[in-house]
């Protein structure tokens, strides 16, 4: 069966049998598995990537499925972390790779762990913090990796190769910012493929082989209002560059910039990462919760359980999602009223 399943790729000449053959040995790690991660690992997946990390936090929900490729409504119904709904999904799509899934929020530690034995790392994240923390990751370790967001009709993506590009933190300023996410502006799915068919094109492009057919620049465009644009960047490169200059001391991979409270952007929820990870019986969890008369729904991966005016899901790390609130201390209370 796997004679011919990538012909119509190694007949793309850039590409050739060689450069499938690079790919199938090359290790691609995705941080989130939201609409660009989801569209991203199935699009490496099909086109043989040898293996596939794919790191997530988050849940599966109802509101997801009009963009987020790989998941169906039994998968919301479940709750099933991303992670894992993505990795049975992708199994299906090629047997022939290996695919691990993570379900974590990523300190820096882990991150840079996770990193060290990959080729490229793909954003798929929705937070500016993870993104430094991976900038510094791979300038640190030499790894590419490939910046993109997508929010309303908008989108962009940018490739970061250490020691030829200028990086993310040296272009972070100049990038057009409006505040605006998913949950204030929308998003509508034709955006999302455009990111991540420039993001997925240069992910080819590295792991066959061809660099030098990358173009440095930074993609923006706007699918409603038949805008795009490409960027040059190569003068914003800064020797005095924390994280890329001549004398890089990586702030963000430090202590003081990994969250243990944050705010999801847009999404009135507050998690909860606790200082040091620890296992959570959820079992035991489960029948507390259901003892008391809650209303409760488990899984083998985390426990929803509604405590009004919150619902509070658990994770196996013991890590918490406080829905209906962005107030941390509010949050806070909720939590303890379970781990105090």
């Amino acid at each position: 069966m796997h004679q011919n399943r990538y012909s119509r790729q190694e007949l793309f000449t850039p590409i050739g049998a060689g450069g499938q053959e690079e790919i199938q040995k090359k290790h691609v790690l995705i941080i989130g598995a939201g609409a660009l991660g989801t569209g991203a690992a199935e699009a490496l997946a099909r086109a043989g990537v040898g293996k596939l990390t794919i790191v997530d936090r988050d849940y599966v929900e109802v509101s997801n499925l009009q963009r987020q490729q790989l998941y169906n409504e039994e998968d919301a119904r479940k709750k099933l972390p991303k992670a894992i709904a993505a990795k049975y999904r992708l199994e299906q799509v090629n047997s022939l790779i290996d695919i691990d899934a993570i379900v974590a929020d990523l300190t820096y530690q882990d991150l840079l762990k996770l990193a060290k034995n990959s080729d490229l790392m793909m954003d798929a994240t929705d937070n500016y913090e993870t993104r430094l923390v991976m900038n510094d990751v791979s300038q640190k370790l030499s790894i590419p990796w490939i910046y993109g967001a997508c929010v309303g009709s908008y989108g962009m993506s940018y490739t970061i190769v250490p020691g030829v590009t200028p990086c993310f933190q040296c272009v972070w300023e100049t990038m057009p910012q409006n505040g605006q996410t998913c949950d204030t502006a929308g998003i509508i799915s034709p955006a999302v493929t455009m990111v991540t068919s420039h993001q997925v094109a240069d992910a080819l492009k590295i792991l066959s082989g061809n660099m030098d057919a990358l173009s440095g620049k930074i993609v923006t465009f706007d699918v409603w209002e038949n805008q795009y644009q490409s960027i040059g960047v190569s003068r914003l490169k800064k020797v005095e560059c924390t994280s890329c200059g001549s004398n890089p001391t990586y702030p963000y991979l430090t202590p003081e910039h990994t969250m243990k409270t944050a705010v999801l952007c847009g999404r009135d929820t507050v998690q909860i990462r606790p200082a040091e990870k620890k296992a959570v019986d959820l079992g035991d969890l489960h029948t507390i919760f259901s003892t008391q008369g809650l209303p409760v729904q488990y899984n083998s991966f985390l426990i929803s359980v509604n405590l009004d005016p919150y619902r509070m899901v658990v994770f196996k790390d013991g890590r918490v999602l406080v829905h209906g609130t962005n107030d941390i201390s509010e949050a806070k209370k909720t939590y303890h009223r379970i781990f105090s």
